[in-house]
């Protein structure tokens, strides 16, 4: 399954970072972000109820959504959200625990790292690609393009100040896919009842990465 996941998650580009405050507020958000042409959604540890939640998300959608797990710092908290139905486990720091349990469970392993050491480290620990957060905090798409510079081996996932004007940089800098926060997360519709708005920012987002990869083709 994993190697369908890496498929998946390279293909839509995006993966959002819910951290709903609620189950009802989450449910409304995947069903925007479907509608949308978005099927991967990383469910973050700080939603209440988040293990319930994922497990809610995989009986309801089964394998027309690729779950994810976020905020995941611990071996048990992995060890959870696998068994209730992810299929990626990211993290905002790198726990060698975290990748090898993920890694043992045959699920895809995204951890988080900043400097050029923790990024190598956290990829020969055996990350399947490394979250780069707080990835503006440093200059956004320059550092990745500094990054992979020395390690153009690397499958990195730029997280933190990624928005629909920022994405094409980031993916022109060498992004595999982009961890997407509150742009297109947008609780406040979702609280208004206006899901259509992150709808169509989902669908923007895809636009967006159809005519970066259309321009990077190389020419036949």
């Amino acid at each position: 399954m994993s190697d369908t996941t890496r498929e998946t998650i390279e293909l839509v580009g995006l993966i959002p970072v819910l951290r709903a405050h609620s189950a009802t507020q989450a449910h409304a958000m995947v069903r925007a972000l479907i509608a949308g042409g978005i099927n991967v959604v990383e469910v973050t540890m700080t939603v209440p109820g988040a293990i319930d939640l994922i497990r809610e998300l995989k009986r309801e959608y089964a394998d027309d959504l690729v779950l994810g797990s976020g905020t995941v710092i611990t071996m048990q908290q992995a060890e959870a959200t696998i068994d209730a139905g992810a299929e990626f486990v990211v993290s905002p720091s790198f726990h060698p625990e975290v990748v090898a349990v993920t890694r043992d469970c045959g699920k895809v392993s995204i951890p988080g790292a900043l400097t050029p050491t923790e990024v190598i480290t956290a990829w020969r620990a055996g990350a399947d690609y490394v979250k780069i957060f707080p990835c503006s905090a440093m200059g956004g798409a320059s550092y990745l393009k500094a990054l992979l510079a020395p390690f153009p081996e690397l499958k990195l996932i730029p997280t933190g100040g990624v928005t629909l004007q920022t994405a094409d940089s980031f993916l022109r800098a060498g992004a595999r896919a982009l961890g997407v926060g509150s742009d297109l997360v947008n609780l406040a519709a979702i609280d208004a009842r206006t899901p259509e708005i992150i709808t169509e920012t989902a669908r923007a987002y895809l636009n967006v990465l159809a005519q970066v990869r259309a321009e990077l083709q190389p020419a036949e």
